[in-house]
């Protein structure tokens, strides 16, 4: 496994890490995160993203109680979480958003569920349109000078506001934010190759990014409809089919995945192998972070670095004329 700096930062991630959206605790228990864990420390893999929104704060705690399980040395690892939407079914106004008050408390919070005594990642989830950017940046660099959290960075925001919470930074000698982790995937890079370019160029920004094979769609299994015990099948995740497979944009992106599954077969290689390789070709991408539901789903994607040889420039080409 090959480990890339994080942005400007003294940090380094594995190129490839594991995160619990949509699974841990729906598909995932604290036993088999604990055997996925596992997995990913043969494999080299150092980062695990978590977030209080997933499964309302129970995400964290089926991977605090695996990753205590498995007992490795704390600087052995790096865990993040993000914070914006709360943990609670009705949350109150206090109780989600980026006030200095959530941030602060659902930072404590978050130590809690996942056992440890700081994260080395924070994300604010997405950017908060009822908080001032200066409060939220306060309010992150008081949470590193207290040594509950490491680096600080930003999850899904408009590069107008990355830029404004660098300079308010700036102006008041505090910490800017470290990295950003936003979607990108071959079928989603608009943000990411334009609109992030001159924030990458001007600050050097890291990124952990996620969903390097379009929520599953990549992989090619939804082509034919959606599979029993994938994610766009669980209960409380029916956006997910309607956005994939019902909607005119999701009927016109199935046509270029199937495409692109023609392309994989013609290289032999698994398609999800290639999306994820073509993720890590950006100079930009710090990590990419993987989901899975089983076991042999993620140790099949562990592998994907092996297919970035296969990425010629006529190869890198042909994805890009889809």
């Amino acid at each position: 496994m090959e480990y890339r700096r994080l942005g400007h930062s003294g940090l380094k991630l594995s190129e490839l890490s594991f995160g619990s959206w949509v699974t841990f605790n729906k598909q995932v228990d604290s036993k088999l995160a604990e055997q996925m864990f596992g997995a990913c420390f043969d494999a080299g893999v150092n980062f695990f993203d978590n977030a209080e929104g997933y499964e309302r704060g129970m995400s964290e705690i089926v991977m605090g109680k695996a990753l205590k399980t498995l007992n490795r040395p704390r600087d052995s690892y790096c865990v993040s979480s993000k914070v914006f939407f709360g943990a609670h079914d009705e949350p109150l106004p206090t109780q989600l958003g980026l006030s200095r008050k959530h941030v602060r408390e659902a930072c404590d919070q978050a130590l809690k569920r996942l056992q440890v005594e700081y994260l080395d990642l924070y994300f604010c989830h997405r950017a908060d349109p009822d908080t001032p950017i200066g409060e939220t940046v306060w309010a992150m660099h008081n949470l590193i000078t207290q040594g509950k959290i490491l680096y600080w960075g930003t999850s899904e925001w408009s590069a107008a506001e990355i830029e404004e919470a660098y300079v308010f930074a700036k102006e008041n000698h505090l910490t800017p934010p470290t990295m950003e982790q936003p979607q990108y995937n071959l079928l989603d890079r608009k943000r990411f190759e334009v609109e992030y370019q001159p924030i990458f160029e001007k600050y050097g920004m890291g990124t952990t990014t996620w969903s390097p094979l379009a929520s599953g769609a990549l992989t090619g299994k939804y082509l034919d409809g959606i599979p029993k015990g994938s994610r766009a099948s669980l209960s409380g995740y029916e956006w997910l089919k309607k956005h994939m497979i019902e909607t005119d944009r999701g009927k016109e992106r199935m046509t270029r995945v199937a495409s692109f599954i023609e392309i994989a077969k013609d290289y032999e290689v698994p398609p999800s192998n290639l999306a994820i390789a073509w993720c890590l070709l950006n100079k930009n991408v710090s990590t990419v972070i993987l989901g899975a539901s089983n076991l042999e789903q993620l140790n099949d994607n562990l592998r994907a670095a092996d297919a970035i040889p296969l990425l010629t420039e006529e190869l890198k080409q042909r994805l890009d004329d889809l």
